[in-house]
């Protein structure tokens, strides 16, 4: 089935080994390998990643300029970050701000769009950003509650598996050069470069043009990742079209590991403009859908069990973020206990994971990304 994977590697790619799988017999022991494994990612990666304190920084640049200039041909304009570090000094840099993203990007769609801004090597490197080079930085668009919201889902992926994307809350002041727009202070989130991800995972980013399907996944990933995306309500992503999706090879004799992104389509957020593909006939994106195929009984039995000994972690990325809406933790929490209802009841298990799993197999509607 890796045939193709494996010829293909091997052109384009040289790997670092494979970390060696290890058997997971019982809740306790999930617990401790997850905690031993995000020791061990945490050992190679990027200290901007790894503090959960607020990052606060002003954004300095001429606004108008920037928003208006959301095409596909869209350009780096110049910009000032400045913050305080912890012996009151403030640190002022130069950089270049782009506007980035698909569906956000539209002005219909985001008032204020995500951001990628590209740091100067010169003026970065005594800070806190002397690691980074690029960074995306997912904004307010039209109402930083869902930006909260987003970020809680990335770090639910944490809490399953280092083979995630790490990312940094901040409240960004916007600061307009021309004083032509109100300055306002927004909550955002800074989103870890995906070679950096692969990198501190030891290995390397998969071509696109590599086209590869679900089936030639690392099983065990796959499973994790197709029923992380059913528990958050998201259809939103493709592994062959890359939608959503990277991809990360640890070894090129090894089927590579998916690793999932953008998450505000997802009905664990329920962002306004969300709405799912037609063609999956579901109507709204609150309703899950089942996205993966059939996995063996071994590998269903052990991701179960490692969402099941996570349980608590998982719902305490909610109970523990005190900038929620006690209305929205509340119905969040019931749409994790909806989740973990369907995969530990025999019959709706049957029903709505492994007869929709035979059925994709059968006839998998793809989607390719919303525009």
């Amino acid at each position: 089935m890796h045939h193709f994977w494996l010829y293909t590697t091997a052109l384009f790619l040289a790997f670092s080994p494979a970390l060696p799988e290890q058997v997971l017999a019982s809740e306790t022991i999930l617990v401790a390998n997850h905690s031993s494994n995000t020791l061990h990612a945490q050992q190679n990666e990027n200290p901007l990643y790894t503090s959960e304190e607020l990052l606060e920084f002003k954004l300095s640049m001429d606004y108008k300029e920037l928003l208006q200039d959301r095409g596909d041909d869209r350009k780096y304009h110049p910009a000032i970050l400045s913050y305080t570090e912890a012996d009151e000094l403030v640190t002022v840099m130069n950089l270049k701000v782009m506007v980035r993203g698909n569906r956000r990007r539209d002005e219909s769609v985001c008032a204020f769009p995500p951001l990628l801004l590209n740091f100067v090597r010169k003026t970065s490197q005594h800070t806190i950003f002397n690691k980074v080079n690029k960074v995306k930085l997912v904004t307010h668009c039209i109402n930083e509650d869902y930006v909260i919201r987003e970020f809680l889902v990335y770090k639910l992926y944490n809490v399953l598996t280092s083979n995630s994307f790490r990312i940094r809350l901040c409240r960004v002041t916007y600061e307009d050069l021309n004083s032509k727009r109100k300055t306002e202070q927004k909550y955002a989130f800074m989103l870890e470069d995906d070679d950096e991800m692969a990198k501190r995972n030891n290995g390397r980013i998969v071509p696109n043009k590599l086209m590869l399907k679900m089936q030639e996944m690392n099983e065990q990933e796959m499973a994790t990742l197709a029923f992380f995306q059913y528990m958050i309500g998201n259809t939103d992503w493709s592994v062959p079209y890359r939608h959503n999706i990277d991809l990360v090879s640890l070894d090129s004799m090894e089927a590579p590991i998916p690793v999932p992104f953008d998450f505000d389509y997802a009905g664990i957020v329920d962002a306004p403009y969300a709405f799912p593909p037609p063609e999956l006939s579901i109507l709204s994106v609150r309703q899950r859908l089942f996205r993966g195929y059939t996995y063996s009984p071994n590998t269903i039995r052990k991701t179960i069990n490692t969402f099941n000994a996570l349980r608590t972690a998982l719902y305490g990325v909610y109970t523990q973020c005190d900038l929620l809406e006690s209305s929205y933790r509340k119905r969040t929490l019931k749409y994790l206990d909806d989740f973990y209802d369907t995969i530990n009841d025999p019959k709706d298990f049957e029903k709505k994971i492994l007869k929709v799993a035979r059925k994709n197999e059968e006839n998998y509607v793809t989607v390719k990304g919303l525009k």
